[in-house]
């Protein structure tokens, strides 16, 4: 089909997108002097590639720059738009012309996450032949998205998001641009505006220029009839922006990044840390319950009973949101956010419970001694099920020395507690409970 919208209708941004890498602005890691892909690109030998990165930081821009740099046919396909069909048309194209002209194929794969693990199959035997250099942009993890056989094909290139630095370039750039950008409108950008348009589009260079398009027009739209110079202010991109929506994906990888940090915050005992990625979470759109959730784990898993009403705390929490829903069930989260990161931390229970099923798993069902087993009916009690059982109740100290583990495992110490918090307690009462059941023993 034939494309009908032409440059100069194209947005703002695929008109900025750079042809080379002078143009090309961020990745230094990548594309900076002496590293892999501008050693790559200038000596012409393109591996398959996998660009792995937030939308916005330049892995489109990066397959153009190497489509313009390479002799290679080079064909750009979208994950999103085509399919299986397309690719066999694709792979038999390819095959014609290498025969023909001795030319091999790229194939840049946009959204390449967007294939099921069968359709991505079918990139396989071709990559591997070497018929097509694959060179798929994703911004998801590839570990998750990408099959093994495939990715282990590929070089994975990580790309960041661009930094202020990065972003104020493309700004300057696309102001000064006469031929592509907004270089013949005479337009000036307060310092105010640059800063808010930075933030606003939160290391996305697209976002960036999108929102300068639509400030522009804002602009337009209120100049006075003498002004010589079109000044956009820091209210035009307020409204350009509106709300700055979070880099977020729910089931993706940064999913797993946020619920990571605030656990791993929350451990470290840093509230501030803490409160800053639970509102990330919240703010990006995340269910509360299931933040609720993950902080009732925490409490038993990180706190136990070095702190025993962290648990309470936890439970009470989710269950204050489920009542009142957003916003003002997301204090009662807070709150029980600030109280776990400040408790006393223990693991000695998820500790104990792993010993614990490691230990069932490698001796596996161990009976039950004889002295602890119930004994209901005659028969089971002229077995010996109860007998030699001591009542602890019937004792002074409330304490009786018998064994309640299988013999194989007698004496087995599974769970340790801390000194801290109230498990401290807990560790001095243990300790000496085993000091008087010894002289029992004796």
């Amino acid at each position: 089909m034939t494309n009908l919208v032409t440059e100069q209708d194209a947005p703002l941004a695929e008109r900025m997108r750079p042809d080379c890498l002078e143009n090309f602005f961020g990745q230094e890691k990548l594309v900076g002097k002496g590293k892999l892909l501008r050693e790559l690109l200038e000596s012409q030998s393109i591996p398959s590639l996998i660009l792995w990165g937030p939308p916005g930081t330049g892995k489109t821009s990066l397959a153009k720059i190497i489509s313009g740099s390479t002799q290679l046919d080079f064909i750009f396909f979208s994950a999103v738009l085509s399919g299986v069909k397309d690719v066999r048309k694709i792979v038999e194209q390819a095959a014609q012309r290498l025969k023909s002209e001795k030319i091999k194929t790229i194939l840049f794969v946009d959204e390449i996450h967007r294939f099921n693990k069968s359709q991505q199959d079918g990139f396989l035997p071709h990559v591997e032949s070497g018929l097509l250099t694959l060179i798929g942009a994703t911004t998801e993890n590839p570990s998750f998205q990408v099959i093994a056989p495939l990715l282990s094909r590929c070089r994975v290139l990580v790309l960041e998001p661009l930094t202020d630095n990065d972003l104020k370039k493309i700004i300057e750039r696309t102001l000064t641009d006469v031929e592509h950008g907004l270089g013949a409108d005479n337009l000036e950008l307060e310092d105010s505006a640059v800063n808010l348009l930075i933030e606003s589009a939160d290391g996305d260079a697209r976002k960036a220029l999108n929102i300068l398009e639509v400030a522009t027009t804002l602009a337009f739209q209120k100049i006075p009839d003498d002004a010589s110079v079109i000044v956009i202010t820091e209210d035009h991109i307020s409204e350009a922006a509106q709300k700055k929506a979070l880099r977020y994906d729910k089931d993706g990888e940064e999913h797993y990044n946020l619920i990571s940090a605030l656990h791993k915050s929350l451990r470290d005992s840093d509230p501030d840390g803490s409160i800053y990625w639970f509102y990330r979470m919240i703010d990006s759109g995340e269910d509360p319950l299931y933040i609720g959730r993950r902080l009732i784990r925490f409490a038993s898993e990180d706190i136990g009973i070095a702190d025993p009403n962290a648990l309470v705390q936890a439970i009470t929490g989710r269950q204050t949101y489920h009542m009142l829903g957003s916003p003002e069930g997301e204090l009662a989260l807070a709150q029980v956010v600030i109280y776990l990161a400040t408790a006393p931390k223990s693991n000695s229970i998820y500790r104990a419970s792993k010993t614990v099923r490691n230990r069932i798993k490698k001796s596996g069902s161990l009976p039950v001694p004889l002295h602890i087993r119930n004994a209901p009916t005659s028969l089971m009690k002229n077995l010996g099920y109860g007998k030699g059982y001591q009542y602890a109740h019937d004792t002074e100290d409330g304490l009786v020395e018998q064994n309640h583990l299988p013999p194989e495992l007698e004496g087995t110490v599974f769970y340790q507690p801390t000194n801290r918090g109230y498990e401290a307690i807990v560790k001095d009462r243990l300790d000496k409970w085993r000091k008087i059941l010894s002289k029992k023993k004796k």
